[in-house]
């Protein structure tokens, strides 16, 4: 029988994962502004959101074979941090950035650690 804990393991990183996902596509409704035609808007908004679609993709994927999703998330918020890195040796950085780190990077990271002791605990109990 699964203990609640068990059970916790196994649904927070999905959780998560969707509303990490939303919050990333809430970032592509800026793309709206008045002047902009249909077509103009409807490729910045899929632009904007090819984040947050492949993160669904992997979502996806993840479901079931959790170390899949682990490895991804935290790849996705390393190569995050390595952009606002790269940014700041182009000598364009502020301290503000790294508030973005934190809201980015620090929930993608969470997500994935959490796939993976899901993926462990999975493995543990032989399914």
């Amino acid at each position: 029988m699964k203990s609640k804990t068990d059970k916790f393991v196994r649904w927070a990183p999905r959780i998560l994962a969707i509303l990490f996902i939303l919050f990333l596509a809430m970032f592509s409704l800026d793309v709206f502004e008045p002047g902009r035609g249909f077509w103009e808007t409807a490729v910045a908004l899929f632009m904007h959101n090819l984040p947050a679609l492949f993160l669904a993709a992997v979502l996806v994927a993840a479901w079931r074979r959790e170390i899949i999703g682990g490895i991804v998330f935290i790849l996705a918020g390393l190569l995050y941090a390595a952009m606002i890195a790269a940014k700041a040796l182009q000598g364009n950085f502020e301290w503000y950035m790294l508030s973005w780190i934190l809201t980015i990077a620090g929930p993608a990271f969470l997500v994935g650690i959490l796939f993976i002791v899901s993926w462990q605990q999975r493995k543990r109990r032989g399914n």
